[in-house]
């Protein structure tokens, strides 16, 4: 069975430095670029990279309000969600794989 290229694609996504940890913090609810960058110690740079990749997988919403100065608040999309639980099952199995190789 061969993965789908779209399949590959978000997997490629996931692998980058700082993706699986900004899903974990948006799992926390609703947060602004600047809470992000703080609680995720990753440089602007980065988080901006990630946040635009996982926003275009249709991950992470983006919400800007037309306030001065600008508002923008990232939440996880239900496609996001599934995609997190799909993350800590992955994680349960290799737990599971380890403990067996002990």
């Amino acid at each position: 069975m061969a993965l789908s290229k779209n399949t590959r694609k978000m997997l490629k996504v996931l692998a980058r430095r700082g993706a699986p940890e900004v899903l974990f913090a948006l799992s926390r609810g609703t947060s602004r670029f600047s809470d992000l960058e703080s609680f995720l110690g990753l440089s602007p740079r980065t988080l901006a990279e990630r946040l635009r990749e996982l926003h275009l997988l249709g991950f992470v919403q983006r919400q800007a309000y037309p306030e001065v100065p600008p508002r923008v608040e990232y939440l996880l999309t239900p496609r996001g969600k599934r995609v997190l639980e799909f993350l800590g099952e992955l994680d349960a199995i290799l737990d599971v794989v380890q403990e067996g190789k002990r």
